[in-house]
């Protein structure tokens, strides 16, 4: 579909220090934004939560041209209890894996070259041992589905992806909306696909004067919308205008306005230190320790 691309996955993280350490030494990610909120969104952009929280974006480069991740950590929640939706992101990394070695960090070999390792919290990764690439790492994020045909047609025929690829099998299906660009990969798993706690969220660019119609689209075939259109406010930034919706599996999808966001999500050469600031600052660990007391488990 003109003009639109992938931009990040959500996950929620419950150890940011550990994560961090994953994201950055182990995989090679660099921390392009991080953001402090004192509430939760009005698009639920850190999950069903109103309290204080953190948005931080890693990756191999910037949102123009990679594939992120978005961090989001509730002040408070100490674990997200995961279910089958989210089976993972795929990345081409032969330094990758050479820095798990290093690091003794957890690697088990899949097949020849592929390898499977968790970050903290347990979201599966797949690193491919070939060299990175001159453009973007980040391969294909892979999520469950319950129904194949009837995922593939929500993906294809409402959002417009185009089918690259179908297994022999018929299991799984990869699509997207460009060659150079990160996939989406459907995997049918034969029964329910459980979100838990920590269910995710993937995200989208497209020019805004595409939202109205998206959301119309939505209305129209009776699917799911999780959020209306709304423009939402960075102090500071831009403002962007995003539409939320659910797939026949309930997987969240976020679309937004491409011109705002590309101005909104502009590489920030303070990032890494306003994570290591944030991280040093946060003292909830040792409030509930000294209290005999436990974190939330969500």
């Amino acid at each position: 579909m003109l003009g639109r691309r992938a931009l990040h996955y959500v996950l929620k993280v419950a150890d940011r220090p550990s994560t961090a350490r994953f994201f950055r030494d182990v995989l090679g990610m660099k921390v392009l934004r991080h953001e402090e909120f004192e509430e939760g969104c009005k698009a639920t952009c850190n999950g069903p939560y109103d309290g204080k929280w953190s948005k931080t974006m890693i990756g191999y480069g910037s949102e123009d041209s990679h594939f992120v991740v978005e961090l989001t950590y509730n002040y408070g929640i100490g674990e997200y209890r995961l279910g089958n939706d989210f089976l993972g992101l795929t990345l081409q990394s032969s330094q990758a894996v050479a820095n798990a070695r290093k690091m003794n960090w957890p690697l088990s070999e899949v097949s020849p070259g592929l390898f499977q390792t968790e970050a903290p919290g347990g979201y599966k990764f797949f690193l491919e041992d070939r060299a990175q690439p001159n453009t973007d790492p980040v391969q294909k994020v892979t999520v469950a589905v319950s129904n194949l045909q009837k995922s593939v047609a929500y993906w294809s025929d409402l959002l417009g992806l185009r089918v690259y690829h179908e297994d022999k099998d018929k299991k799984s299906v990869l699509l997207g909306y460009a060659d150079d660009q990160c996939k989406l990969e459907l995997q049918d798993i034969g029964g329910p696909v459980d979100h838990a706690a920590a269910f995710g969220r993937i995200a989208f660019a497209c020019p805004k004067d595409q939202l109205p119609t998206i959301e119309a689209t939505m209305k129209e075939q009776n699917e799911k919308i999780l959020t209306p259109l709304v423009s939402l406010d960075t102090p500071g930034k831009a403002t962007v205008q995003v539409v939320i919706l659910a797939d026949p599996d309930c997987h969240e999808i976020c679309f937004v306005g491409d011109e705002a966001f590309r101005e909104l999500s502009q590489t920030d050469p303070n990032a890494d230190q306003l994570l290591n600031d944030a991280m040093a600052a946060d003292k909830s660990d040792e409030w509930f320790a000294k209290r005999q007391r436990q974190k939330s488990s969500a």
